[in-house]
């Protein structure tokens, strides 16, 4: 899925309009796609990025981006850094995912000086616009029910309004950003939809063969195409920014 990232990231960082030479705070950074986009596009004067996950930081600290970014790993619900320590908190693709997303705002404002900008984005699994709607509606369509992704509930924009008054925030604006992309063929298409930890893909390898068979071809059937027989279709991700309060 990082393609979907790299689509949707520039676009969330031009809307954001930081300052340059701000401190940067990245809240679960996965592998570091997003990292990298920070790197690039907003001339950072330090950037940390953390994640939970021993292995994501394992693997971001592998790539380019590692020159140019402190990755460590930490909890998102309880950040290493004192008060007031970035003047820009970001998350990427992660707020739903946290098991207590009230309290992750709580510390993402505590990290952040007053004044300072906080914001995210994730995707509308509210309304079906992941990446992953075409599979989604292609096992609904054979029959199947869908696991719902975590955090669903939390992923529109007035559910994301509501968690950032919710945490003290101040100046509260949002947008959703649409993006397209495309994938060269069905089989690329299946296997980004396909990972090894998805609940989706342990269902569909329990399946006969006969009966996932059918599950392709009913998906197959379902995705939309380009004249020269690419899949393209587009996903919108929801995102919100933030000031802290400075009294």
């Amino acid at each position: 899925m990082g393609r979907w990232s790299r689509a949707v990231g520039p676009a969330f960082l031009k809307w954001l309009a930081s300052p340059p030479r701000a401190r940067w705070l990245e809240v679960g950074c996965g592998t570091g796609i997003f990292t990298q986009i920070i790197s690039e596009d907003c001339s950072p004067a330090r950037l940390v990025a953390v994640d939970s996950a021993p292995a994501q930081i394992d693997h971001a600290r592998r790539q380019s981006s590692a020159a140019r970014a402190n990755f460590r790993i930490a909890d998102a619900q309880a950040l290493p850094f004192e008060d007031a320590t970035f003047d820009v908190v970001v998350s990427a693709l992660v707020i739903n995912f946290v098991s207590d997303p009230g309290r992750a705002l709580s510390e993402m404002r505590r990290v952040s000086r007053a004044g300072g900008l906080v914001a995210g984005y994730v995707w509308d699994f509210t309304a079906e616009r992941s990446p992953s709607w075409p599979m989604r509606a292609g096992m609904r369509k054979f029959g199947m029910t869908v696991p719902d992704v975590p955090g669903t509930r939390v992923s529109s924009l007035n559910a994301l309004i509501s968690l950032f008054e919710q945490a003290g925030f101040e100046e509260i604006v949002t947008r959703s950003i649409e993006v397209t992309n495309s994938c060269a063929d069905f089989d690329s298409f299946w296997q980004a939809q396909t990972p090894s930890y998805s609940p989706a893909t342990k269902m569909i390898a329990a399946m006969t063969d006969t009966n996932r068979q059918k599950l392709i071809e009913t998906v197959r059937a379902g995705l939309p195409l380009t004249p020269d027989g690419k899949i393209q279709y587009s996903a919108r991700a929801n995102a919100i920014k933030a000031r802290v309060p400075i009294n």
